[in-house]
């Protein structure tokens, strides 16, 4: 099956840490631009980071301090790790993979990436 599969979302105390894995299968993920987005309850969906083929990164300015992404090409994945956390970052969590760098970093509709994973949720709360 061809598709982005998330994974290492849960639940988190206020400052903890947690790292979040997309994986895709059916096809490899060297050839995509990838980014990861959030959607928390009652709000629009917004974008966290991209990292282009060539390994150029893009943060949104005020998670680039506490987040991180990554990828490995031969594990086919795409990393997130989240550090210091709060409750305002819970959310679901998405990554999508798409040919267009462009439509990763300003934004698409979903169904208009080639590859957008069903998400993980992430619950920080004490």
């Amino acid at each position: 099956q061809v598709q982005l599969v998330e994974s290492g979302g849960g639940l988190v105390e206020p400052g903890g840490s947690l790292t979040l894995s997309c994986t895709a299968s059916g096809f490899s993920l060297d050839v995509y631009a990838v980014g990861w987005f959030r959607q928390a309850p009652g709000k629009e969906r917004e974008g966290i980071s991209s990292m282009g083929r060539d390994g150029q990164t893009y943060y949104v300015d005020y998670l680039r301090d506490r987040f991180t992404i990554s990828r490995d090409d031969v594990k086919n994945t795409v990393y997130l790790q989240l550090n210091r956390l709060n409750p305002e970052d819970t959310a679901v969590y998405h990554c999508a993979a798409d040919r267009d760098i462009k439509k990763i970093r300003l934004g698409a509709r979903t169904w208009e990436y080639d590859f957008y994973g069903q998400g993980t949720q992430v619950t920080v709360s004490s």
